[in-house]
């Protein structure tokens, strides 16, 4: 197992998580240059009534409190989904040196999918690895929303 898979079991347990709280099953981490885990967070959009309570989100605000700075140069987010347009800015904008996600997100994903925010002209790029973990990150969302269709069936 490599070293981008061993920290993406760790975003997949924090997706773990929001899945067992009715959340949109997606976990995010930030680690420093030295391998430390400084921030995690997974969704939790319904928990916190919150827009802004995605995985990610979380996770580099709890990173740049570990550090005591916005900037977070030289550490890494593993997210289990490809980044929506909102959180590819907060990556751009804590200066992020590396993205690396699971499974794509054809509906709202803002590195590859449906746009890729990271060809632009902005002042910070990080370095983009995907298909980390791809068939587990996609398959416990998968799970989630069949389940959440096959309920709603069952309250007509």
């Amino acid at each position: 197992m490599t070293l981008d898979e061993e920290y993406m079991t760790k975003a997949l347990e924090l997706a773990a998580r929001a899945y067992e709280l009715g959340e949109c099953p997606v976990g995010a981490i930030v680690v420093d240059p030295e391998g430390n885990i400084i921030g995690e967070g997974y969704n939790l959009r319904e928990q916190l009534q919150s827009p802004t309570a995605h995985a990610e989100i979380i996770a580099i605000e709890q990173a740049a409190k570990a550090l005591g700075s916005w900037r977070l140069t030289g550490c890494t987010l593993y997210v289990t989904l490809e980044p929506c347009p909102m959180c590819a800015g907060a990556i751009m904008n804590s200066r992020l040196k590396r993205l690396v996600y699971g499974a794509f997100d054809d509906k709202n994903g803002a590195c590859a999918s449906v746009v890729n925010l990271f060809e632009e002209r902005f002042t910070h790029i990080p370095f983009v690895r995907s298909r980390i973990l791809m068939e587990q990150c996609g398959g416990i969302l998968t799970r989630f929303f069949r389940e959440l269709r096959d309920n709603e069936g069952n309250n007509t």
